[in-house]
């Protein structure tokens, strides 16, 4: 396991620092973000992402299962004397009391079974005229199924070998020595892999439309990790289905309501 992952407040700290140089940007070629704007996080983890929209003076609300993640990110925000709302639940619990202006999905429908009903779900919390940001790693590009998430150094640093037949994938990290509920997460992921044509798929399914999509062959968040240079994905692959997958290590779109 990389070791950002195990120094929660390291990560949450790049996750910040991303945010607020390359989502924000993004973000507001669609919306304007101040204090009339609310946004809403699904899968905040600590709230990382969502504390440059609470700078900017946005309602921020994020909701994690992780109670966890959650209760770390309350004491960030408090140490950061930064306003927002932290919840521990499961979105499909909750009904829709109000709808927000953006709501936020990232790194995270990668890790949904139900791909479809969450999205449907998701929407309602959209008001008529808010957009939705989503990204997420392409499932074939090198580190699509998370394998940074293993204990083992050669491992996560080990492209590809989530695209191995599930019952070698999960030999590899037996043998490994990785724990089992690490093998179940990588096992899951694999399961819930999301590919670019999946997910333009889903839109349509779900009375979504994508209004923007954005490629990356270098992710944005690859300069905070590892002093990378984002960069777009050439126009050439991008126009190659399920090639593309294979070289695109972050998918950026703007989506809302048909």
């Amino acid at each position: 396991m990389q070791e950002r992952h195990t120094n929660r407040e390291r990560y949450f700290d790049e996750t910040i620092h991303t945010s607020t140089k390359y989502y924000i940007p993004y973000i507001e070629k669609f919306i304007s973000l101040n204090k009339a704007t609310s946004v809403l996080e699904v899968g905040c983890g600590d709230g990382g992402n969502l504390l440059p929209f609470a700078r900017k003076g946005c309602e921020v609300v994020g909701i994690d299962l992780s109670n966890t993640l959650i209760e770390g990110g309350k004491e960030f925000y408090k140490d950061r004397d930064i306003d927002g709302t932290l919840m521990a639940a499961n979105i499909f619990d909750i009904e829709p009391e109000k709808q927000y202006d953006l709501i936020i999905i990232h790194d995270v429908i990668e890790h949904i079974t139900e791909k479809k009903a969450f999205l449907s779900h998701v929407k309602r919390f959209l008001k008529p005229q808010g957009i939705i940001f989503i990204a997420f790693p392409a499932w074939q590009m090198p580190f699509g199924g998370h394998q940074q998430l293993t204990h083992s150094k050669v491992l996560s640093h080990l492209p590809f070998f989530h695209l191995l037949p599930a019952s070698l994938y999960k030999f590899i990290l037996n043998t490994a020595g990785e724990p089992k509920d690490t093998v179940d997460e990588l096992l899951d992921i694999k399961k819930c892999r999301t590919t670019i044509e999946m997910f333009h798929r889903l839109t349509k399914e779900t009375g979504l439309e994508i209004a923007d999509e954005n490629l990356y062959f270098i992710n944005p968040h690859y300069e905070i990790k590892f002093k990378l240079k984002p960069r777009r994905l050439p126009a050439l692959i991008k126009g190659i289905p399920y090639i593309r997958n294979f070289f695109t290590t972050s998918c950026f779109y703007i989506v809302r309501h048909r």
